[in-house]
Order: C-alpha cells, then structure tokens, then sequence
C-alpha cells in the first residue's frame, strides 16, 4: 500500500510539474516568441530547475509541440461540442453562435499559434501535426454538417468544402485580431461571417 500510495503521490506531483513549466512556458513564448526563449528562461518562469524540466520534456520542441497540442485539442473539443447541442437538425446561426461564444480568442494562444505556423513552415515534420490537428478541426465540422444534412450554398461544394472555408474564416479573423487587439469585435464579426458563409452565397445543396 505504501508503495502504491508514493507511486500515485509521484504521479500527481509530475503532472503538476508538467502542468506548471506548460503554463509558464505559455507565458513565455507569448511575451518573446518562440525562437528566443531558453529552457532556463522557461524554468525560471516555472520555479522549476533544469532537472525538472528534463524530468518531463527531451528539448524545448517537445515542450512547445505539448503546449501547441494541449490548446489546440481544447480548441477542436470546443467547436465538437457546441455543434453537438442541437438534434438531429442543425440551427446554423444557433450553432454559429455557440461556436463563437465558446471558441478561444485569446491574443497570447494566436501569438504562439503563429509562431508554430511560422516554425512548421520550414519543417515538414511540424507540419505533419499543424495539419493533423487542422484536419480534426474540419472533420468536426464536416461531420456535424453530414449528419444534419444541412443545406449549403452549392459554391462551397458540400460538407468538406464548408469545412475548410469555416477554418479559413477563423484563420483570417484570427490574424486581424492579432493585430486590432478587439476580442469581441473579432466574435462578432466571425459570427456574421460564418453565418453568412454557411447560410448564402447561392443555390443550396444538401450535404447527404
């Protein structure tokens, strides 16, 4: 039993370690930029020595790949479940509306996001999960629209076509809100944006 109850105890003080260097390294790469922050400037940050960080995460890499798909899950788990609340039908401006109310517009994650753009940009092993996660992303979407059998302007070309527009969308605002700094004009703006996308543009198809 104590064996077991030191383990457990260990555990839960490694995850905390993980969760804390994860936050301060947040911090961090926000404030400077990926490129210019140093595993010691990271444990400072934390409180933590190097051995701590080395407990938890091989280089710096590992550490911003753990935090870029932390967030990123949240994002897409977001999106997921505020286009699960309707039935079988699905109220787009409802929906639209749920997504940009719940979805992360934080100017600190768009400014690591970016930096990850920028770093997978140049190597196609980073890339592989920028696109994994934007693939979980449009699928989220893809299939709750599927499901509904929404109809949809024939110009997007289906369910898919949507999706990608919808994720393009979110990609443009984004940008603008790093640089105007106005989080609830970039909600409000998404969600005329999305609502318009999804609902005119042409004769509507079904998606199934």
């Amino acid at each position: 039993m104590t064996v077991g109850g030191t383990e457990k105890r260990v555990t839960r003080r490694r995850q905390r370690t993980r969760a804390n260097l994860l936050d301060a390294a947040f911090t961090v790469f926000a404030a400077q930029g990926f490129g210019r922050v140093s595993i010691e400037e990271v444990c400072e940050a934390a409180g933590y020595s190097r051995g701590a960080f080395y407990s938890n995460f091989a280089t710096l890499d590992e550490l911003f790949f753990a935090l870029y798909r932390d967030r990123a899950e949240l994002i897409a788990d977001q999106v997921a479940g505020a286009l699960a609340l309707d039935g079988p039908d699905l109220d787009v401006p409802a929906a639209v509306d749920r997504v940009t109310d719940v979805l992360l517009l934080d100017r600190d994650w768009l400014l690591v996001k970016t930096d990850f753009l920028v770093h997978a940009a140049r190597d196609t092993a980073v890339a592989q999960t920028l696109l994994e996660h934007r693939a979980r992303l449009r699928r989220a979407v893809a299939d709750r629209l599927s499901r509904a059998g929404t109809p949809l302007p024939a110009v997007l070309g289906g369910a898919d076509g949507a999706a990608h527009a919808v994720v393009a969308a979110y990609d443009g605002v984004t940008t603008q809100l790093l640089l105007d700094r106005d989080v609830e004009g970039a909600r409000a703006w998404l969600g005329q944006l999305l609502t318009a996308l999804l609902t005119d543009g042409g004769t509507p198809v079904r998606t199934n």
